[in-house]
């Protein structure tokens, strides 16, 4: 397979995967458990980098229709309510030994980390609210 990166943005990529790495091994979803940041690194970065490109659409969609970014509903602003809206997609139960379970071979953060870790990492997130 042929090599597209340049050496400067495969150190960068290394950079910036390692802290989500570390990021993640930090959360502890049951005392003495911690999600393996390793493990989990492909989705955590797919679901930060989706956040951010839905955000992006958002905000494009918002320019065209400027009437629409402040309307409230329920109020909230439509940035709210689209972060609400992640959140709400990954609102799940999970017993204790599943999680235990998951924690050693999904390749998923569990639910809960899935909203938090990336959020954690928006300003557009803290600026919302």
């Amino acid at each position: 397979m042929r090599d597209w990166w340049s050496p400067q943005s495969a150190d960068e990529f290394k950079k910036r995967s390692q802290a989500v790495v570390n990021q993640y091994n930090e959360y502890e979803p049951l005392p003495g458990l911690h999600v393996n940041g390793e493990l989990t690194q492909g989705e955590n970065i797919a679901d930060i980098g989706g956040v951010k490109l839905a955000y992006a659409a958002l905000q494009k969609a918002l320019d065209k229709h400027p009437e629409e970014r402040t309307k409230k509903i329920d109020g909230l602003t439509p940035e709210q309510r689209f972060f609400l809206s992640f959140a709400n997609i990954w609102r799940s139960k999970q017993r204790d030994e599943d999680l235990k379970l998951r924690l050693n071979v999904d390749p998923h953060s569990p639910a809960h980390y899935r909203v938090n870790g990336p959020l954690s990492d928006l300003p557009e997130f803290q600026k919302a609210f």
